[in-house]
């Protein structure tokens, strides 16, 4: 079924970028040592923002491509690119700079200065860029153009999956982000590595597929033929 096919894809695409585990180890190094029930409100309340978010990204998406005259195959090729080189960097990072996983981690230190209340960073930075940056927000975009059917069925089936798998991220994220002391004390910096660079290789791939939809259609309308 379309919907659970969508689902599949954008869970796959978006969990190495979002990569809840890794998020939580940005978390504490922002937050810092604060009580189990913080950690809990924190969580909720990022979960929530990341999933009103990332559904606004999704919805407008479209409307956001056509008012920049921007056709879907482009998309697809441009975003593709993105995916494949952030999964390309992350696979090739030396071990020290695994820990920086896919977010701005310059952007999100600055914000952990002690003036700061949790509330104001509620959004910026914990949710952007630290739970979902840039890339995701990219990512978002091409999912938006890749599930974009005329058939109105098909498009909202399309969509609907996008939203499951966002909300099903955010659920990850929330377990993560309540936990997070124990499970960074439970998981070997090692182990987090090792994982890293398997999603990292299905990033890669899922990348160079979606650029390949895309310029597969681009080929096809030069060349006039099948490619």
């Amino acid at each position: 079924m379309l919907i659970w096919t969508t689902f599949a894809l954008a869970f796959s695409a978006l969990l190495p970028m979002i990569n809840p585990l890794g998020s939580a180890l940005s978390l504490m190094g922002i937050v810092g040592d604060i009580p189990q029930s913080s950690y809990k409100y924190l969580a909720r309340k990022i979960a929530i923002n990341n999933v009103v978010f990332l559904v606004v990204i999704e919805v407008t998406g479209s409307a956001i491509l056509r008012f920049f005259g921007i056709s879907i195959p482009v998309v697809e090729v441009s975003g593709g690119i993105v995916i494949a080189a952030i999964g390309w960097s992350v696979l090739n990072a030396p071990a020290t700079q695994t820990d920086v996983q896919f977010k701005n981690s310059d952007v999100a230190a600055k914000a952990g200065d002690a003036g700061h209340k949790l509330e104001q960073m509620m959004f910026y930075p914990l949710t952007f860029p630290v739970t979902s940056g840039p890339g995701t927000l990219v990512l978002m975009l091409t999912l938006s153009a890749h599930v974009s059917n005329p058939n109105l069925v098909q498009n909202l089936l399309g969509h609907i999956g996008i939203f499951l798998a966002v909300v099903v991220l955010s659920l990850l994220v929330y377990l993560c982000y309540a936990f997070a002391p124990r499970l960074t004390s439970a998981v070997a910096p090692s182990t987090v590595r090792g994982i890293l660079r398997v999603v990292a290789f299905i990033l890669l791939a899922i990348g160079v597929q979606i650029a390949w939809n895309g310029l597969s259609v681009l080929l096809k309308s030069v060349l006039g033929r099948g490619v």
